[in-house]
């Protein structure tokens, strides 16, 4: 069974890690963590580093471990300010707001004990750090960073939940896609099968048991085929013209000599991809209308050539045609409305399926994309 070359490249081994990453989300949170308090403790630093009078350089080794301290709690308390929001982010808008403003307040408070704490400790000269007052004006400060850490938070988990939501939307549309083709495409097997079971008891009843016995063989052939193949995957067109060799092998046992098969294949379209079993009810069309009601029988004319980056595959007989052509929108019976129902969910309006009287006969054109085996 062939596989579909890619539209689009494949991930580079640069997006891939990060790919990995994305989908563990406590794994993400970790890393985003860790970098972003990093970023904070440098950040607070550097622009520590542009008031020497303030900071001088016997106060730099005591400023650190003021920073390290205030990055460490504060990625702690960013951490329990997480499993707080996983509780209330599911609640009504004006709720999540509500709560979430305390608890930012509520860790801002906290926060600013440690990082006060750190200045007592390394820091004794700094008396303006001091204090309980102290620590409810600097947790306004705090606040503002707290808040947005939740903003992006929240962002990224809204994000997530998008991203997801769209996943399964998407996982969903495909399973009800493969659906809808292969109820398109079973319903094809069903009507072939009433017709050849038919002819089979017809030569029973005249006694022809060997035509019956290798109708019989070629009918277990052509069904084992049909059922190897999944109506979501594509074959080559030389693969589809072997599986329309086993079902007009079986046709031409009921016809004889009043089947006539002609051929005009171009060697280059031979590896393109097509739809399994597409050309199946177009030939079994052709041979309800045209072949069938004639005393003389009729030819069938089976096409395929390569115009550019289109594949176009015909069908015709030379039979009486339509006598309104505009009807071939509305299709002759099953297996027409289901190839043209099955080709506008396969190739989502880039294939063109149509009719035209040939005088006398009907062609049946079919234009898809050229798509190749990788």
């Amino acid at each position: 069974m062939a596989t579909i070359m890619p539209a689009v490249p494949p991930a580079t081994a640069a997006t891939r890690p990060l790919e990995r990453l994305m989908r563990n989300r406590d794994t993400a949170f970790w890393v985003l963590q860790l970098f972003g308090w990093t970023a904070y403790f440098i950040a607070q630093y550097v622009s520590a580093l542009f008031y020497p009078e303030k900071l001088g350089p016997d106060k730099q080794a005591a400023y650190v471990h003021v920073l390290l301290v205030a990055a460490f709690t504060g990625c702690g308390v960013t951490s329990l300010l997480r499993y707080a929001f996983r509780r209330v982010r599911d609640r009504p808008l004006i709720q999540v707001v509500v709560i979430t403003l305390v608890l930012i307040y509520a860790a801002a408070l906290v926060w600013r004990v440690f990082i006060n704490g750190a200045y007592v400790a390394f820091m004794p000269d700094e008396q303006m750090f001091t204090g309980a007052s102290r620590i409810f004006a600097n947790a306004l400060i705090s606040t503002y960073l707290l808040l947005s850490w939740s903003g992006l938070y929240y962002g990224f988990h809204f994000y997530d939940a998008a991203q997801r939501e769209r996943v399964a939307t998407l996982r969903a549309m495909a399973l009800a896609q493969e659906a809808q083709v292969k109820m398109l495409r079973y319903q094809l097997n069903p009507h072939f099968l009433f017709n050849t079971l038919n002819a089979i008891s017809t030569l029973i009843l005249d006694h022809d048991n060997d035509t019956a016995n290798l109708a019989v063989t070629r009918l277990s052939a052509f069904l084992r085929h049909t059922l190897d193949q999944d109506p979501m995957k594509k074959v080559t067109l030389r693969q589809e013209l072997e599986a329309l060799d086993l079902y007009l092998g079986i046709e031409k046992l009921r016809f004889g000599s009043r089947l006539r098969l002609e051929r005009d294949v171009d060697a280059a379209a031979l590896a393109a991809l097509v739809p399994s079993l597409l050309l199946q009810p177009l030939v079994e069309n052709a041979l309800k209308y045209a072949i069938a009601p004639s005393e003389t029988g009729g030819t069938l004319h089976v096409g395929a050539r390569l115009i550019g980056q289109r594949l176009l595959l015909h069908v015709a007989d030379d039979g009486p045609g339509l006598a309104n052509p505009a009807s071939f929108a509305q299709g002759r019976g099953v297996g027409l409305r289901n190839t043209r129902e099955r080709l506008a969910v396969l190739y989502d309006g880039r294939a063109r399926f149509s009719g035209v009287n040939t005088g006398p006969g009907l062609r049946t054109d079919i234009e898809i994309p050229a798509e190749f085996a990788s």
